[in-house]
């Protein structure tokens, strides 16, 4: 049976005017993080119709006479095909983690993981949207779509919280070949994101996982008597002697982090891992560049 209490027209003025404060800060973090990053020509150098050369390739049974580069050909015995970079708009969809455990920052002077992603998201969109992509959410809430008024609508549901402890990745809906994102710090079952990223694949959706962790999580700086306890409250545990976890904490965190990075291997994604502590603008380079089919992995 439900406890939770019905909203009066206060409380939900009150829930309303909330979520609506967030939105004008996280817009501006954004704007001012994307504006940040030098946007070049993002083309996805697949054949196809564009302005920008891309290679020469030989002639073959069905190339049309008009094709043909001249120039090129009368250099050998072959007859060679000019073919210019595809940079028709593509869907993008972003997943970014709602749930409880993002909620975590070990200091006040650093973000939560929500807040980092929320950032990075939304930046993200911002740049894919002014490059001329359609832009939406995993799912059906919100299809990819151009412009701004779909940027609005991002920063809209990025305010939302969810109340469990860890989201699953949300897999329905996914545009056969289009490129997705994913960003979260994977603490939850493997098994919801194993079920995505193969969903993914089976539909030639190719994209990346941005790991965000806060940095005690890498270091497990805890000793002597500890509660550790979930941010949704649903998981607790006390131990006088947090030290001794040390070691299996850390040999757990390095098995996920082999087994995410081995799954994006299987199925074509890039994988990184991004700690709240660092440059946020690093990390936007680094996922609107691995969201490019030519970039390199490095994180």
């Amino acid at each position: 049976m439900s406890t939770a209490q019905p909203f009066t027209p206060a409380t939900l003025r009150g829930a309303a005017e909330d979520q609506a404060a967030r939105l004008p800060a996280l817009l501006a973090r954004a704007e001012h993080l994307a504006g940040a990053v030098l946007l070049g020509a993002h083309g996805r150098r697949r054949a196809g119709m564009g302005d920008d050369f891309w290679q020469y390739r030989p002639a073959q049974v069905g190339d049309s006479r008009r094709m043909i580069d001249h120039r090129r050909s009368a250099m050998g015995d072959l007859e060679f095909v000019r073919e210019r970079e595809w940079q028709i708009a593509q869907s993008v969809m972003l997943w970014v983690d709602q749930g409880a455990s993002m909620r975590f920052s070990s200091d006040v002077k650093l973000p939560d993981k929500a807040d980092r992603a929320r950032v990075l998201g939304l930046a993200l969109a911002i740049l894919l949207v002014r490059g001329g992509e359609r832009v939406g959410l995993t799912g059906t809430s919100l299809p990819p779509r151009r412009g701004n008024t779909q940027v609005l609508r991002l920063a809209g549901m990025f305010c939302r919280d969810d109340e469990t402890d860890y989201s699953p990745p949300e897999h329905r809906a996914m545009i056969p070949h289009a490129r997705a994102v994913f960003i979260s710090d994977f603490m939850g079952d493997i098994e919801g994101v194993k079920l995505a990223l193969t969903k993914a694949a089976d539909r030639g959706v190719r994209g990346v996982l941005c790991h965000v962790l806060d940095p005690s999580e890498e270091a497990f700086p805890f000793s002597g008597r500890t509660v550790f306890e979930s941010v949704g409250g649903t998981l607790r545990h006390e131990t006088l002697k947090a030290n001794d976890l040390r070691d299996r904490y850390l040999e757990r965190l390095a098995e996920r982090k082999a087994e995410l990075e081995n799954l994006c291997g299987l199925t074509g994604w890039h994988y990184g891992v991004h700690h709240t502590d660092s440059a946020t603008q690093t990390a936007l380079l680094w996922l609107y560049r691995a969201l490019d089919a030519r970039a390199g992995v490095a994180a």
